[in-house]
């Protein structure tokens, strides 16, 4: 139930930042159509807010390719899709389609955080812009702390030479985002490396049969794709592989 009331505010909750700048347009009055003035005395033209607002969109894709679960997912689709030897099969569009469903249905619990503690806030102007970004830090870098590993967190850490935090939530995000994508890669691999396992026992099992009939002309792919496809939906591959990789983030 939780999930779906927060889906008509999932595109909203990616694009906090835009939607930030952006509510600042939509309140401005038809009077104020030169600039826009905020209680701390200072004001920026609308042509500045736009741009704001453009770049920030610009920005969107690399939010959600860096600081949400759509990475490892799109990551292990492929990798899924290399040990069935199926090329093309389900497309990029399909595989891309789904990793951005899951990725909204994982991160749900965390844009509902983000939205009571930051957007809800602003809009009701409790806190300002800069206030409104801290308080959607805070969900996001818990969840991201949550799966990154604790040397890649060092790593950045010593490469910026930064001083040893207290703990790892006053970490800066220019160190725990870089860290959280190189933990979700390393992830992604592992689980990878688990997937081609028995699809590589299948395939080797092929070759050794087709060189004991003397076929070797026949490649051995030919022969074992479908019997690795006739596996996979046997043991209703789709449903274990997706149940135990959004299983693996809580």
């Amino acid at each position: 139930m939780r999930h779906r009331k927060s889906a008509g505010r999932w595109f909203v909750l990616i694009a906090v930042l835009a939607l930030i700048s952006g509510s600042l347009l939509a309140q401005a009055s038809p009077e104020s159509s030169i600039q826009v003035n905020f209680g701390n005395n200072e004001s920026f033209t609308l042509p500045v807010r736009i741009l704001v607002v453009m770049t920030l969109l610009v920005f969107l894709p690399a939010m959600i390719l860096s600081m949400t679960s759509f990475t490892r997912i799109i990551i292990v689709a492929h990798f899924l899709r290399q040990a069935l030897g199926t090329q093309t099969a389900p497309p990029n569009q399909i595989l891309i389609g789904l990793s951005l469903f899951l990725t909204f249905f994982i991160m749900a619990p965390v844009w509902d955080q983000l939205y009571k503690d930051a957007i809800v806030p602003y809009q009701e102007g409790i806190i300002n812009e800069n206030g409104a970004l801290e308080a959607a830090a805070v969900p996001m870098r818990r969840f991201m702390l949550k799966q990154v590993r604790e040397d890649d967190l060092a790593l950045f850490v010593k490469i910026g030479q930064l001083p040893r935090p207290e703990n790892a939530e006053s970490l800066p995000m220019r160190v725990v985002v870089p860290a959280f994508m190189i933990s979700e890669l390393k992830t992604a691999f592992q689980i990878g490396f688990v997937l081609f396992l028995p699809f590589l026992v299948i395939d080797m099992v092929i070759s050794s049969v087709l060189l004991s009939m003397g076929m070797m002309q026949l490649p051995p792919v030919i022969i074992s794709t479908p019997f690795k496809i006739l596996l996979f939906v046997l043991v209703n591959g789709w449903n274990l592989v997706i149940g135990s990789l959004v299983e693996s983030f809580y």
